[in-house]
This record gives structure tokens, C-alpha cells and sequence, in this order.
């Protein structure tokens, strides 16, 4: 932690140098922040199985200047989602790429870097960023607040529809050891829908790269919003994630966050209903393997009434692979008629990988609908046992039974394109194949 402190000290000037100054005014009182919490504590209630401070204790480089990130990603980077047919966009080692629109979005719609939309808009930045993440945050979101120098903002109007999706790719980059901040800002306002896909990528293999990540979603009454993030990263790969949701009156979000390759991966997900009849389906998988670990935290709250809520996520885990899931909703006394379920469902293929699992539900109100669960075990071997008396060959038939166990999760996904894809990324994961869904030219 001291390293960064001295570094924040003796660099602030290269760290705000071309950032907007409504971004470089929230960094005093962030710095401040951190310094007196420092990284969460580990082991503790919240952090029982990753310790960010172990995380960031490397000697990571900082690219405080973008022009010496020289690449254009669409001629050395491509897509391989066939179909997708989507609005593209960049952050480069946590630099936005700016390029000229090829297809320009629905009028009043913003999809771009963090700076320029607060040069743009100061007053809709003013009123959302660091909104969450200064509320509900820690001393980690208090750090990417202070170091953060570009990011990417999705911004939809009342009433405003766009019509197809939108991806962005988190792309870290270079041969030296790097830290990278990124800040994700969503808005839709009300009656407003998007679907957004997020991929995080490595283009070198052997670099380490850690990257702490904050985004923070609003989704105004009767708007509906679909988040996708595949993380598909290097085995040196660092990923420190806080997300934050709050919704409206009547809202609807689809949030599935997939883990098929990483190295340390810790997500954070905070949701708030803040409006009645608002509906959140909060679904994630993770396929580890050799010493991988991925580490789920969600807290689901329910403050008004007639909220629904329904969490599933899914672990297929092997060799000294690590799995965590600690899944909390809280039901507040006046959140009446309230409907919240949880599950938690995890498949070990050997007996070194580890799995802990926490699902917890506090409900303070008396006419709700709410459970949770946990099943923790290895293939059935009836059924592989039938599959094998039909003819199939062992090792397929048990890719065939890690392949349906994790069905119901792509189910969810409402881009068929990208639903398409990933069952083919997933099984080619269980195959032992090359997986990646993005390649360098």
C-alpha cells in the first residue's frame, strides 16, 4: 500500500495530465479514503479468500501517458463473435481508443471516454459518478478513484431504444508488468434500453497484468438494460472488480458474468431495487482449472416492495483450481410481497480444487417469497454410467455432462449470436481446446 501512496504523491501531476478536470476533482478526497482504509482486510467477513493486497503487491508499471500505447486494435485485434453485427468500442491498458463513428447511434446517445462525456455532460456526470462506489465502496474503489484516468460511459436518454448491442473490449497490452484502472459509467434513463457485452483480454501471455475495475449502473423506471461480461484473460492475469446496480420503478436488468480463462479473478456485485415492481436476474458461471481461483461476492438489497430478485451461478472446478461464492440478499422490514431466490450449484473433477460457498438471505419482512441453496459435488455417475451402457466414450460423455450442467446459465443470454458463441467457447473450454473468442492478427 505504501507504494502506492508515495507513487500517488510524487506522480499526481503525469496522473491528472489529460484527464477532464470534473474526473481529477474527485481524486483528493479518494486518496484520502484510501489512505486511512487502505485495501479491504484478509482474511475478513467479506474477503475470506482473496487477499487484494498479496494481489497488488508486485511491482506493476503505470502508463500514465496514452501516446506511448501504440496500437489500433481493429487492425491488430479482432473480433471472432460471428453474427454479432454490434457497435464496437475500446480501453486500451484503461485508455479509451477513440476513433470515428462508422455507425452512428440513436440520437442523444453517448458510448465513449470517460473525460470526453464529462467535458460533455458535466451536469449527468456530476450527478452519477462515484455516486455508488463513494457510498457502498472501500478503499479498493476509493483507489481506482484516485488513479483513474480514462474509462468508458454508456449513456441513453429517456425513451431511447438502441437497436442492436453494444461491446466493449477491456484489452491489456505491452511486455512489461502493468497495473491498469479502469471506470465504467452506465445511465439509462427512464423507458430507455441497451444490451451491452464487456470482454476482458489479454493480448500477451506472458506479461502479468492486474487491473481494478468500477462500474456503476443506473437504470432509470420502466428501463431495461442486459450486461454480458466474458472474461477470457491470461493465467498471470489480475482482475479486482466492483460493480454497482441501482435500479427504478419497474426496471428490468439481465447481468451474467462468464469466467472461462483467468489467473485471479475477484468480482463484486451490489445491487440495489430502490423502486417497486424493479426485477434483476443475476446469473454467473466460472470454468477453472491448473491453479486458477474465482471469487463471486454479490449483496442483493431489497428496499421497497413487490422487488424480485433471482441469483444463479454455476462453478465447473479441476486439478488446484480455487471457487469462491458468498451471495447475500437483504429484504428490508417494508419490502413487502418481495421475491428473492439464490442458487448456488458447483461440479469438482478432483479431489485437489476447492470450492467455498456462502448464500445467506436476511429477510426483516414477513409476506415475501425467498430462498437460497447450495450443492456442491462431483459428475453423477449413474448418469455416466448411462451414457457409457449407449455407446459413448467415457471422456466424451463426461464433457456431455459438464456441457448440460452449465446449460441453463447460456440459456439466460438474450443475444443469440453471442449465446451461440459461447456454447462453443464453453465446450471447447471443457475439450482442453484453444478457446480464445478474440485473436491477435
Amino acid at each position: 500500500m505504501t507504494q502506492y501512496i508515495d507513487f500517488f504523491n510524487s506522480q499526481r501531476q503525469k496522473i491528472e495530465a489529460d484527464c477532464a478536470s470534473l474526473v481529477n476533482s474527485f481524486r483528493e478526497k479518494a486518496f484520502e479514503t484510501f489512505r486511512k482504509e487502505g485495501f479491504p482486510a484478509f482474511p475478513s467477513e467479506d474477503y475470506r479468500h482473496t487477499d487484494v493486497t498479496n494481489c497488488l503487491k508486485a511491482d506493476y508499471g503505470f502508463y500514465l501517458d496514452r501516446s506511448t500505447i501504440k496500437i489500433d486494435p481493429r487492425r491488430t485485434f479482432h473480433c471472432n463473435l460471428p453474427h454479432l453485427n454490434s457497435y464496437g468500442y475500446f480501453l486500451i491498458n484503461g485508455y479509451f481508443y477513440e476513433e470515428a463513428a462508422k455507425n452512428p447511434l440513436p440520437g442523444g446517445v453517448f458510448a465513449g471516454s470517460l473525460n470526453r462525456f464529462a467535458e460533455q455532460y458535466p451536469d449527468v456526470f456530476l450527478k452519477y459518478y462515484n455516486r455508488q462506489a463513494n457510498e457502498k465502496g472501500n478503499g479498493l474503489t476509493a483507489f481506482n478513484t484516485a488513479f483513474v484516468q480514462d474509462g468508458y460511459v454508456l449513456y441513453v436518454p429517456e425513451n431511447r431504444l438502441i437497436d442492436k448491442p453494444l461491446q466493449l473490449t477491456n484489452l491489456f497490452v505491452g511486455t512489461i508488468d502493468a497495473l491498469a484502472n479502469r471506470r465504467i459509467l452506465i445511465i439509462l434513463e427512464a423507458g430507455a434500453q441497451a444490451k451491452l457485452l464487456i470482454c476482458d483480454h489479454t493480448a500477451e501471455e506472458n506479461t502479468a497484468f492486474a487491473g481494478t475495475q468500477v462500474s456503476e449502473v443506473y437504470v432509470g423506471e420502466n428501463a431495461v438494460f442486459d450486461l454480458y461480461e466474458l472474461e477470457e484473460s491470461s493465467k498471470k492475469n489480475v482482475r479486482l472488480s466492483h460493480l454497482f446496480i441501482r435500479q427504478e420503478t419497474s426496471s428490468t436488468v439481465m447481468l451474467n458474468g462468464i469466467t472461462l480463462s483467468n489467473g485471479i479473478t475477484r468480482n463484486n456485485c451490489y445491487v440495489d431495487l430502490n423502486g417497486e415492481h424493479a426485477e434483476i436476474h443475476l446469473n454467473g458461471m466460472a470454468i477453472a482449472d491448473d491453479r486458477q481461483q474465482i471469487d463471486n461476492f454479490t449483496l442483493v438489497q431489497h428496499h421497497v416492495p413487490n422487488g424480485r430478485s433471482k441469483e444463479l451461478f454455476k462453478y465447473v472446478l479441476d486439478e488446484n483450481a480455487i471457487g469462491a461464492f458468498d451471495g447475500r440478499i437483504i429484504v428490508a422490514p417494508n419490502a413487502q410481497k418481495t421475491e428473492a431466490y439464490q442458487n448456488n450449484r458447483n461440479l469438482l473433477s478432483s479431489n485437489a480444487c476447492r470450492m467455498y460457498s456462502k448464500p445467506q438471505l436476511e429477510i426483516f419482512a414477513d409476506d415475501v417469497k425467498c430462498s437460497h441453496g447450495m450443492t456442491t459435488g462431483q459428475l453423477d455417475e449413474n448418469a455416466l454410467f448411462y451414457l457409457r451402457s449407449r455407446g459413448i466414450p467415457e471422456a466424451e460423455a463426461i464433457l456431455l455432462l459438464k456441457f448440460a450442467f452449465t446449460a441453463d446459465v447460456l440459456q439466460q443470454i438474450r443475444i443469440e449470436s453471442l449465446k451461440d458463441r459461447l456454447k462453443l467457447l464453453v465446450e471447447k473450454r471443457f475439450r482442453g481446446e484453444e478457446i480464445r473468442c478474440q485473436a491477435c492478427i
